[in-house]
């Protein structure tokens, strides 16, 4: 069945069948800084936003299977609330403490309740809400692209109006014949939606990004599966992710992950050597911390982009 990207994207992440809501979630096929071994340190450096914030709530929209929950859970003081947010049912070995939301799924949040004095988190949440793909054809015309359930493209009509709108003021051309844009609309209506359903504080979405001076030609479209990059087939057997047009989200400030997480003290200084000496353990404790700090802040996940938005 053909379709355009954006509806056979959608079904293949959150359909019945979908990628997010196999048994092994997410974590089964690629580690990400709020999944992989240095959860605990994106914890610590969230607690202290929060703390410089005067923020009492956190919520994780898109949360996986709470593996980033459980990090905060163990670190965070008791009067914190925590609140996770994904399209499956509360997973059983998550802390009694964290409460849990269950999101239809794709940019259909449930209602958050308007918490007050909350850090909303959105991390790798809009790479994976589904966006039309366009594609220019001889004349620089965009075009949707299309495709079937076996990934093969073809292109369809031209871009519809308010796609064709953002294209033209977020990712101008002119467009060589086979350059290709993702329409950001879908991400900017979903961030939108966080600041709506947030009473008040700080909105805050990471994700690989780019901005207006910056967009790649070829587009960012593509699968992960089993650890490994893979062409995006719309089949529900991988995940289906593009960058995101960060500067269009209506957010305060950008920021890269590399700045603002140095900015909250996380450092990926080696210990100095006369520590192994004194306190083998405490050494390589400190060696662990400081290689995951590393991998927070140094080239890619360093890369990503902060966007915040404040609210009330």
């Amino acid at each position: 069945m053909v379709r355009t990207w954006e509806q056979a994207w959608h079904d293949a992440l959150y359909g019945d069948v979908g990628f997010y809501r196999r048994p092994e979630g997410p974590a089964g096929h690629f580690a990400t800084s709020a999944r992989g071994p240095a959860a605990d340190v994106l914890a610590d450096a969230l607690l202290e936003l929060a703390r410089r914030e005067s923020l009492t709530t956190i919520v994780d929209v898109a949360c996986g299977r709470g593996e980033l929950l459980g990090s905060l859970a163990a670190q965070a003081d008791p009067s914190v609330r925590l609140i996770g947010v994904d399209v499956v049912d509360r997973p059983v070995d998550l802390p009694e403490r964290v409460e849990w939301l269950r999101s239809p799924g794709g940019t259909d949040l449930p209602d958050l309740g308007s918490p007050e004095r909350a850090l909303v988190l959105a991390h790798e949440w809009l790479d994976v809400v589904p966006c039309p793909v366009a594609q220019a054809d001889r004349h620089g015309v965009l075009r949707t692209v299309l495709v079937d359930e076996d990934g093969t493209e073809s292109l369809g009509e031209p871009l519809a109006t308010e796609d064709l709108r953002w294209a033209q003021s977020h990712w101008p051309g002119p467009h060589a014949c086979g350059d290709r844009v993702e329409v950001g609309r879908p991400r900017d209506a979903a961030f939108a939606t966080l600041v709506a359903r947030t009473g008040s504080g700080l909105v805050v979405a990471v994700d690989y990004g780019h901005t207006v001076a910056a967009r790649p030609p070829a587009g960012t479209l593509t699968g992960f599966a089993d650890g490994s990059a893979c062409l995006p087939v719309p089949d529900g057997s991988c995940d289906v992710t593009a960058h995101v047009a960060m500067d269009t989200l209506g957010a305060d400030g950008l920021h890269t992950q590399q700045d603002l997480l140095r900015g909250l003290g996380v450092d990926g200084t080696r210990p100095p050597v006369a520590l192994a000496r004194r306190d083998p353990a405490g050494y390589l404790a400190a060696l662990a911390a400081a290689s995951h700090a590393s991998a927070l802040t140094g080239p890619g996940a360093g890369d990503f982009l902060w966007a915040l938005r404040r609210v009330g």
